[in-house]
């Protein structure tokens, strides 16, 4: 009689737990922009997340869905830098496809050490569920429903608890290992979801906290009404009860203010290019840009003027006589300020008795905003602190990769993290580029260390690398959060979307069509007063999570102890 082989069922069913895990980490990309309200399907899918790897044997197994999840969230989340890499960097297919694959499952790591983690501070007496494994006999290899969970509701508190806390701490590594890359970070999905109410307090990272956490007491929840004959009904309140109170303070804080208004409303205007990505530094669009923006910004007057990231492709220095002189006379006549994107350069230091004509070369170039004010000569500039990597330095010892790519302007200075903010008419205007608006915790810094914070935030962006695709929504969602987590408005000007203006609160208050060439013009309210996200930034999240996870090892210790 042939022998049959006890482990080809068990590995076909870790394989489908393991596409199960991806599926559920495509679902969570359908919660973030741009779904409308998708917050509320992040909690169904992390309370299947949280039963699954409550099922899994081991801390690999669990980690390995972790792994799973994360790959299928990133894959399908971030699809977009195929675009990047091989409509306007000239990369192969296969090389562009590989490096999307090898990037999604690098970010997937995160999630897996956050479910490893989870799994490995669950003990056996305390596992939130009684998973019952049945063997081939039929069996239970685990405890029945009425003994498991026998460290009672309080265990299955504390379970969920150091479940968010896990999460949270595995999205602050991916925040700030190799720079970071916190790009659909969990809480971003709540920004009209229910808890985003919390993010003046507790920032983004807060929120993926209190999301996950959700997550893990719906899944207590739903098990426990699920045996109820085997569980007392305390094992479903308890949890649910937590669960309705965690969603009442998200839409309570929801109507705390801690900013308020700080003089009249400015006029902006923001300006949309809309230049092909592909013939941007081709000099005949060269000349095509600078006379576009120069019609936008002349055409009418605001209080501020905005432009895209690097509007002017070319070194500040270089731009032509007629587009300077005609745009200054405009600020002074109209007393429009102007903020334009190009690039900078770094003068070397002079040295003692160089003539005073004397040009030297630069030792550095740098990706900036100059703020043009009406009857004033000197320009303000703000050099972009955070860099992209592969797109505008080169991490050591990946030269070759870059070398792959045609894209100019690849490796640029930093500029400080705290740098002055842009007075105009009495308003302090702080500027980010690109994407270092989805760096909370660096924004927060930046106001609370400032003497006199900024009031209204300004993001000058070019997404024309990533095409027609979900990226320019997520953007856009991301900079709503830190509207909700500085409570201050949020102005967008980009090359081909999302161009938009954000009150103190989030809310989207005008926008304009993407890829259209225009300018956006609204209103903007300043306002002043400190968060306490922006007082302490994502501290007292980590904290919290590292308390959490030094008492859930504490309990496992003192479970592995035999009774006297």
């Amino acid at each position: 009689m042939p022998s049959v082989s006890h482990h080809a069922p068990s590995r076909r069913r870790c394989a489908a737990t393991l596409a199960l895990g991806a599926l559920l980490g495509g679902a969570h990309t359908l919660a973030f922009a741009p779904t409308q309200h998708g917050g509320w399907l992040q909690f169904p899918v992390f309370a299947a997340l949280f039963w699954l790897i409550a099922q899994a044997r081991t801390r690999p197994g669990a980690a390995a869905l972790g792994l799973a999840f994360g790959f299928g969230n990133f894959v399908t989340g971030a699809y977009w830098l195929y675009i990047s890499m091989h409509d306007y960097g000239g990369m192969p297919p296969p090389l562009a496809g590989g490096a999307v694959v090898l990037f999604s499952l690098y970010l997937a790591c995160y999630p897996a050490l956050a479910c490893g983690a989870w799994r490995a501070t669950e003990t056996p007496r305390r596992v939130p569920f009684a998973f019952a494994r049945v063997d081939a006999g039929g069996a239970s290899r685990d405890a029945p429903p009425a003994t498991a969970g026998s460290a009672g509701p309080a265990g299955a508190l504390l379970s969920a608890a150091v479940f968010g806390a896990t999460w949270a701490l595995g999205e602050w590594l991916r925040e700030t290992v190799f720079t970071g890359f916190p790009w659909l970070s969990s809480g971003y999905a709540q920004v009209d979801g229910p808890l985003a109410g919390l993010a003046p307090f507790v920032g983004v990272m807060g929120v993926g906290f209190a999301t996950a956490s959700a997550g893990a007491l719906l899944a207590q929840c739903l098990f426990a009404l699920r045996h109820r004959r085997g569980q007392p009904v305390r094992m479903a309140l308890v949890p649910g009860a937590c669960l309705l109170a965690l969603l009442g303070l998200g839409l309570l804080g929801a109507t705390v203010r801690f900013a308020t208004p700080r003089q009249a409303p400015l006029t902006v205007r923001l300006l949309q290019g809309n230049v092909a990505q592909d013939m941007k530094f081709e000099q005949s669009e060269l000349d095509r840009s600078i006379a576009l923006y120069q019609r936008l910004i002349t055409e009418k007057p605001a209080d501020l003027i905005v432009t895209p990231e690097t509007a002017l492709p070319i070194l500040i220095g270089n731009t032509p006589a007629e587009f300077a002189q005609t745009v200054r006379a405009f600020a002074d006549r109209t007393g429009s300020a102007i903020l334009l994107g190009a690039a900078g350069v770094i003068a070397p230091p002079r040295a003692a008795g160089t003539p005073a004509g004397a040009a030297a070369p630069p030792v550095g170039y740098t990706n900036s905003i100059f703020g043009l004010s009406p009857g004033r000569g000197e320009l303000y500039r703000y050099d972009k602190h955070h860099l992209v990597p592969f797109g505008e330095f080169v991490p050591w010892g990946f030269r070759w990769f870059v070398d792959l790519m045609h894209i100019p302007l690849g490796d640029f200075a930093r500029g400080p993290l705290v740098q002055p903010s842009f007075a105009i008419k009495g308003e302090r205007v702080a500027i980010d580029i690109c994407y270092e608006d989805i760096f909370g915790d660096e924004i927060a810094r930046r106001l609370r260390r400032a003497a006199d914070p900024a009031s209204i935030l300004v993001n000058s962006t070019n997404l024309g690398w990533f095409g027609n695709t979900v990226a320019l929504d997520q953007h856009l969602q991301m900079a709503r959060m830190r509207a909700l987590e500085t409570q201050r408005p949020v102005v967008r000007a980009t090359n081909t979307g999302a161009t938009a203006a954000i009150d103190a609160y989030g809310r989207v208050t005008d926008r304009l069509p993407s890829f259209t060439t225009g300018a956006l013009d609204a209103t903007v309210q300043g306002t002043v007063g400190l968060t306490p996200y922006v007082r302490f930034g994502d501290l007292p999240v980590l904290l919290l999570a590292l308390l959490l996870l030094g008492a859930a090892r504490i309990g496992r210790r003192s479970a592995r102890r035999p009774p006297r």
